[in-house]
C-alpha cells in the first residue's frame, strides 16, 4: 500500500478527482494497486450452470417458500409455491440453509427455532448516481473511498467507483441511503410490520432508541434533493454537473437487530449466522456478504452444523483442496500470504501480484 500527501501523485492515481480542486487544499490518499472488480451477477450465473451439471443437484427459480416446519423424525417439511404455475407442493429436507438476503428473517421466524427468537430487521435502501457522460467515464479508472459522514452507518462510506457492466465501463457514486419497509427490492411494504413479533418487540424498540442518530441520518438522506446529492458528489468531483448524472435505485439491505441482556437490543451492521442447536437448519441474516466475508461465513456454518463431519479426514482433505490455506493464519505468516496472493493472481490472470 502506498501513501501520499502530494497532489501531483494523487493526480496520477485518479486525475478526475483533482480536476478543479484548489491548489492549496490539503489532501492525503492511500493506494492499493492489487485490486479487481468482480461481476457477481456473472459469477453467480457461472456457478449455477456448474451446479446444474452436477448429479443430484436441482435448481428451482420463481419459487417461494411459504412455510417450513420440523417433523418428529428430525427432518424439515417445506411448503413451496411455484410462482409461475401457482402449484403448491411439499419437500422434505434433512438440512436447510436460509440464504435469502432480506427474505431470511421471515423464513427464520417461520422455522420457530428457539435460537431465532428475538431477532429483528431494519431495512435500508441504497441509491447511486450514475454518470451518463462518456467523456467523464473514460477519465476514471479506480475505486476511490472517502469517509462516512458523522452519524452515518458503516455501509454508507461514499466512493467513486469504476465498474464494468455487461462489458461496458461505467462510473457510479454513492451510496445514498433511503428507507422502505420492504425487505427485498421487489418485496412488500408489509415486510417490516409482519416481521414484528412478541419476542422481538423489545430488542427492536431498544435498538431504535439507541440509534436516533441513524434515524436522523436516514431522514436527511430521504429528504435530499438532486442538488443536495450533487454537493456530496462535488467533494469527490469538484467540477461535477447535475446534467451528467442520473439517480439509480440499487436495492435493499436488512440490518440485524438482536437481543442483548444489558441493552435490550442492538443494531448490527455485519452478518449473523443463526443455527439450531441440532444443526439441522441455519440462516444468514444481515447485510449481503461480500467476497471478503462469504467464505469465512460458510466455514463457520460448517463448523456449527457439521462439526463431526468436519473433523474427518475426508472433509479435511476436501476443505484443503478448496482452500489451500485452511486452518492457517495468513496474518501471522508473511511468506504464506505472499505465496497465496501470487497463486490467486496467477489463476485470476491479474498482472501485478
Amino acid at each position: 500500500m502506498e501513501y501520499t500527501e502530494d497532489t501531483e501523485v494523487v493526480k496520477q492515481w485518479a486525475p478526475l478527482i483533482m480536476d478543479g480542486r484548489k491548489k492549496n487544499e490539503q489532501i492525503a490518499a492511500t493506494r492499493m494497486d492489487l485490486g479487481t472488480d468482480v461481476n457477481f451477477g456473472s459469477l453467480t450465473r457461472d456457478m449455477f450452470n456448474h451446479l446444474k451439471a452436477l448429479p443430484n443437484v436441482s435448481l428451482n427459480f420463481n419459487h417461494e417458500i411459504r412455510d417450513l416446519k420440523k417433523n418428529k423424525d428430525g427432518n424439515w417439511i417445506i411448503k413451496v409455491k411455484d410462482l409461475e404455475t401457482k402449484e403448491k407442493r411439499k419437500r422434505v429436507a434433512k438440512f436447510v440453509f436460509i440464504g435469502a438476503g432480506g427474505g431470511s428473517l421471515p423464513l427464520l421466524e417461520k422455522s420457530d427455532i428457539p435460537e431465532g427468537k428475538g431477532f429483528g430487521g431494519f431495512p435500508v435502501s441504497g441509491q447511486w448516481l450514475k454518470c451518463t457522460n462518456e467523456e467523464i467515464i473514460k477519465q476514471h479508472h479506480a475505486k476511490v473511498y472517502g469517509k462516512a459522514a458523522v452519524g452515518a452507518p458503516p455501509m454508507s462510506v461514499p466512493h467513486l467507483d469504476t465498474r464494468m457492466i455487461n462489458g461496458k465501463q461505467a462510473l457510479l457514486f454513492g451510496p445514498y441511503a433511503g428507507f422502505s419497509t420492504k425487505f427485498l427490492k421487489n418485496g412488500s411494504f408489509l415486510d417490516l410490520p409482519k416481521s414484528i413479533k412478541f419476542n422481538n418487540i423489545r430488542p427492536m424498540l431498544s435498538a431504535g432508541l439507541q440509534n436516533l442518530d441513524l434515524t436522523k441520518y436516514l431522514i436527511e438522506q430521504v429528504r435530499q434533493s438532486p442538488e443536495d446529492r450533487l454537493e456530496a458528489l462535488k467533494e469527490y468531483l469538484p467540477t461535477a454537473q447535475l446534467k451528467d448524472w442520473e439517480l439509480e435505485y440499487a436495492g435493499q439491505r436488512v440490518q440485524v437487530i438482536k437481543k442483548d441482556e444489558k441493552k435490550g437490543g442492538i443494531l448490527e451492521f455485519g452478518t449473523e449466522v443463526v443455527s439450531a442447536g441440532d444443526g439441522s437448519i441455519a440462516a444468514l441474516l444481515g447485510a449481503s456478504p461480500g467476497a471478503s466475508t462469504a467464505v469465512s461465513i460458510m466455514i463457520e456454518l460448517l463448523d456449527r452444523c457439521f462439526k463431526e463431519d468436519l473433523t474427518t479426514e475426508e472433509w479435511q482433505a476436501k476443505m484443503k483442496e478448496m482452500i489451500p490455506t485452511y486452518g492457517k493464519e495468513l496474518a501471522n505468516d508473511a511468506k504464506l500470504c505472499k505465496e497465496t496472493r501470487t497463486r490467486t493472481s496467477r489463476i485470476l490472470e491479474i498482472e501485478k501480484a
